[in-house]
């Protein structure tokens, strides 16, 4: 069957997301403000800049004659297919998102959404981790989703509390030493 005949699934853009990065059922997506502002920029870039580019160069590459061997023609249509995806992806994303400013929180020492954790690993290293939405992960940075395994098991947990956890390597100790709520960049 013809590719043009053929629809694509609404769902699309979530199978081909890493299992870190999909939503459970039925939950809301928290996002930090910056997480918000990042989303909604690639969205305006996306819709703004680079699809009228490729629409461009398609309609270009279309009026050069035969589309079966060109190119730019089949290239343009295939990028205009995965910029439309992406687009129906984060607008579905900033529809359902709930901003949640960790800066404006009221001072406590239980982890939440937003919480910054120090905690000392079982190994006896410190490490800081930030619990952000699942559109913001950044392991370098210590940006961790709110549905990792790790930060299920930190989130309602206090300052000073140790919780274990259930890793590839077994079971470990952690324990929390400080809880910070700051403006994440």
């Amino acid at each position: 069957m013809s590719k043009a005949f053929t629809k694509e699934s609404d769902d699309a853009p979530e199978d081909d997301l890493p299992a870190d990065r999909v939503l459970p059922a039925s939950t809301k997506n928290y996002i930090t403000p910056l997480g918000w502002r990042r989303l909604k920029e690639e969205l305006y870039h996306l819709v703004h800049r680079e699809r009228p580019e490729v629409v461009q160069v398609v309609n270009w590459a279309a009026s050069n004659g035969d589309r079966s061997e060109n190119g730019d023609y089949l290239y343009g249509k295939r990028r205009l297919r995965e910029i439309d995806r992406r687009i129906r992806f984060l607008t579905k994303r900033l529809e359902i998102a709930e901003v949640v400013d960790p800066e404006t929180r009221e001072s406590t020492d239980q982890i939440f959404f937003g919480a910054t954790v120090v905690m000392l690993r079982g190994d006896g290293s410190e490490q800081m981790v930030r619990i952000v939405g699942v559109d913001e992960i950044d392991l370098a940075r210590g940006h961790i989703s709110w549905i990792a395994p790790i930060a299920r098991v930190l989130i309602r947990a206090r300052e000073g509390d140790t919780v274990f956890f259930r890793g590839p390597e077994g079971e470990e100790e952690i324990e929390i030493l400080e809880v910070r709520y700051e403006r994440i960049e």
